[in-house]
């Protein structure tokens, strides 16, 4: 499924760092390292031993650096094949000359995403752990990395596995009705059959509505700041973020667009969305910034509801209070440090049923229990509320979502054709379906176009 030929490219971030690191995979890459990298004592390769030397260009004798070269050979190594990586100085210049001295003396560039594809190939990993190799490099948040180790490890692989096994014990119950329908042996019975599948279904259920949990802890919760003009929208972000990022002043409507930036609190990433304030408006360009606000609020995985206590509600306060209703949020009675005008009662008696807040957004020492409050509501959404085992395993990718949804929708469509007592063979096929489906997750069937839609959003390198 690819050319059995010696791939090279810079497996560390491009800039300039302190160290950088050169990777060989295939048949030729320890050839390529003799002939690139000379040792400065032990001219012996041995595995993972780690030996000093110079970089020098075989053409000419001329040094490039002095670095670190270590070999792994094939099987037990990243990709599965022979491996050699230079550990050299992190200069841009001296990476590009190395590489180009590996490319002279035989090997290629790598494609994107190349080296893991190698690896799954050659079944060092399965197609779940590749892809977390991705999420663990993209990781934003210590939820996301969490989420995207546990992948690694093998976590979602071994649940996959398990349902995957399940279902093909069912079809075998259903190739014993087929194959022996004649024999004088107990076979269960089509209620059993489809009580059997009941159950899986439930359990497939439980995997594909984890979606919309692990993308928050992968991509981060987007929260939307809404409230009138001057409510103190702009001045919370920049309390929140710990820089000036909006823009703050008296004179009403200064935030014309969104303005998006996102903030650690603790294991999970906090995207926030700065907008126009909510009110009616003839200026052309608020109006489309006032678009823009009800689209973000849309969006959002929760509301930062913003309230002025030291203005009496207007009807562009209950506009917020009705954008809130039935949505996950905190609103935030700002301005406490001036004489109150409203309090929190009044928001509850026209509807308002999120955690209120009293605050002042120009008051330091309040970002604490600010970012606490936040911090508990963002755990609320992403946390199963009686989480057991198979609970905590959640999934992040479109992939897997699209395939737990043809495993499932092949399931019930099996179930009722087993208790409408359809021929075993017809139940039979929605059963298989149901298998490939989940055996697609972890790479058991694929095919070329699926892993090149995968392996290409990786950098060069992995």
């Amino acid at each position: 499924m690819y050319a059995a030929d010696t791939i090279v490219a810079p497996a560390t971030a491009p800039g300039i760092g302190a160290v950088a690191i050169v990777r060989l995979s295939g048949p030729r890459a320890f050839d390529i390292l003799d002939a690139i990298f000379h040792p400065a004592h032990c001219a012996e390769r041995t595995p993972r031993t780690i030996r000093l030397g110079d970089v020098v260009d075989p053409a000419t004798g001329a040094r490039i650096d002095r670095a670190l070269a270590f070999v792994m050979p094939h099987p037990a190594s990243l990709t599965g094949e022979d491996v050699a990586e230079i550990q050299c100085h992190g200069g841009p210049f001296v990476v590009r000359r190395i590489v180009a001295l590996a490319l002279d003396a035989g090997a290629r560039m790598a494609e994107p995403g190349e080296f893991t594809r190698r690896a799954f190939l050659n079944g060092r990993i399965d197609l779940a752990e590749a892809e977390a190799v991705a999420d663990i490099v993209g990781a934003r948040s210590e939820s996301g990395l969490a989420i995207a180790i546990e992948q690694l490890s093998g976590a979602l692989s071994a649940r996959v596995a398990e349902l995957r096994a399940q279902v093909v014990a069912i079809r075998a119950h259903l190739e014993v009705e087929i194959d022996f329908s004649d024999e004088d042996i107990r076979l269960p019975s089509r209620r059993e059959v489809g009580a059997e599948i009941e159950r899986l279904i439930a359990d497939v259920a439980v995997l594909h509505d984890s979606f919309a949990r692990g993308l928050l802890m992968r991509d981060g919760v987007r929260a939307t700041i809404v409230g009138k003009p001057n409510a103190g929208k702009s001045s919370l972000l920049n309390l929140l973020l710990g820089a000036d990022r909006a823009i703050v002043t008296a004179i009403a409507g200064t935030t014309r667009d969104v303005i998006e930036d996102s903030v650690q609190l603790g294991p999970y990433a906090l995207v926030l969305n700065d907008t126009a304030g909510v009110r009616d408006s003839s200026d052309d360009v608020e109006r489309i910034g006032i678009e823009r606000t009800m689209r973000s609020a849309r969006d959002a995985d929760l509301l930062i509801a913003m309230f002025d206590s030291s203005r009496p509600l207007e009807s562009a306060d209950l506009d917020v209070i009705r954008l809130t209703a039935g949505r996950p949020g905190l609103a935030i009675l700002n301005k406490r440090d001036l004489p109150a005008a409203i309090a929190a009662g009044d928001l509850r008696e026209h509807g308002l049923n999120i955690p209120i807040l009293p605050f002042s957004a120009i008051t330091l020492d309040e970002a604490a229990a600010l970012r606490a409050e936040l911090t508990k509501i963002i755990a609320a959404l992403v946390s199963p509320s009686a989480p057991s085992s198979n609970d905590r395993i959640a999934i992040s990718r479109e992939r897997h979502r699209d395939a737990l949804s043809i495993a499932l929708g092949a399931l019930k469509n099996a179930r009722s054709s087993a208790l409408s007592l359809m021929p075993p063979e017809i139940v039979a096929v929605d059963i298989m379906v149901a298998a490939g489906a989940l055996g697609s997750i972890t790479g058991e069937v694929s095919t070329d176009d699926v892993l090149d839609a995968i392996f290409r959003d990786f950098c060069i390198g992995k």
